[in-house]
């Protein structure tokens, strides 16, 4: 039985890409229809589209679907969640994790879903800087908790295989909220999420 994979593309974005990608690969002096180039086009047609896919999909609606009416104010972490991104500069990857914190006013939300949260902004062309305060903004506005926090630690591969070349280089952005913005909060927040679990 010969294998299938099954997946959901824009055929007209995938026919439009390809082209751009076919003629990408001309002015780079390789040839389009080179055995191993053949498919390239598509394959990098399908895997932007993949990639991208964040911009398709809605964060609040996400957070909504598992929203529950619940009396805690105590701080909710998750921290340590990949993410996956591509600089807007250079279309170059950029990954590490993400840290989120809220602190309930009433409700909250699956743990899965501030992951999710992540994962729309990421997919898509992105500044590390953004990414940050888009998490935040989303949460605060679907939950409107006490206050929120957001640290993201990330390697650039813009830094690390061009320009400066870096290899060891990490950003750290982080972008705080209500309760968090005051210090004896923020600090606990940062000492939870530099601690691991014995």
């Amino acid at each position: 039985m010969a294998y299938s994979k099954i997946e959901k593309y824009d055929e007209d974005v995938t026919a439009g890409l390809m082209k751009n990608y076919q003629e990408a690969l001309a002015w780079l002096g390789e040839d389009p229809k080179r055995e191993g180039l053949e498919k390239t086009p598509e394959r990098v047609a399908k895997a932007m589209q993949y990639l991208t896919q964040g911009y398709n999909q809605d964060p609040l609606a996400i957070i909504n679907s598992a929203k529950f009416h619940e009396e805690v104010s105590e701080m909710v972490i998750v921290k340590d969640i990949e993410l996956y991104s591509m600089c807007e500069h250079h279309m170059l990857p950029f990954f590490g994790k993400a840290h989120i914190a809220y602190i309930p006013n009433g409700y909250i939300t699956g743990l899965s879903k501030l992951a999710r949260v992540v994962d729309v902004y990421s997919r898509r062309l992105q500044v590390q800087e953004r990414l940050t305060t888009q998490i935040l903004n989303a949460i605060k506005e679907a939950l409107n908790p006490l206050g929120v926090a957001v640290v993201i630690e990330a390697k650039h591969l813009c830094m690390m295989m061009r320009g400066v070349g870096k290899q060891n280089s990490v950003t750290t952005t982080s972008s705080f909220d209500g309760e968090f913005l005051k210090n004896t909060t923020r600090s606990e927040f940062l000492k939870l999420i530099s601690k691991t679990l014995d």
